[in-house]
């Protein structure tokens, strides 16, 4: 608990017992989750407090959202070190056709890319798309 509390409190994030649970709920899992998803898992919460904590974790640095090609937006907890800046720290995703989950491959890194001039980067998002390691029983 006081590893959770020190964490978003480095992220300058108002610590919050929504806040810590919704924490602890995103790092336990493996795979990107949507607002839906949470709203299950937080039956009793208010859909606007999970997501403008979704939000306030992405604004943060805590968790980085996602597009995987479904039109449903989801989110993953960035590992220790992580930064999600275009420049610095992007890695691969992986959706499997089959589950439908995302999942961050964070040691698979994508490689920088020179644009012309004038052109900036604001998101770059690479998602592989195929059978992940569950469904194919490997």
């Amino acid at each position: 608990m006081k590893t959770i509390i020190k964490q978003l409190e480095s992220k300058d994030i108002r610590v919050t017992a929504m806040r810590i649970l919704i924490y602890k709920f995103l790092v336990n899992k493996d795979v990107a989750v949507t607002l839906s998803d949470m709203e299950s898992a937080f039956v009793k919460a208010d859909r606007t407090t999970l997501y403008r904590t979704l939000k306030k974790f992405e604004e943060n640095g805590i968790v980085h959202q996602i597009d995987d090609g479904t039109g449903i937006t989801k989110y993953a907890i960035c590992v220790v070190g992580c930064n999600c800046d275009v420049e610095k720290d992007l890695h691969l995703h992986f959706h499997c056709n089959v589950c439908n989950n995302t999942i961050c491959l964070t040691e698979h890194k994508i490689p920088h890319i020179n644009l012309p001039s004038g052109f900036n980067a604001e998101n770059v998002n690479l998602v592989v798309k195929g059978i992940c390691d569950k469904c194919s029983g490997q």
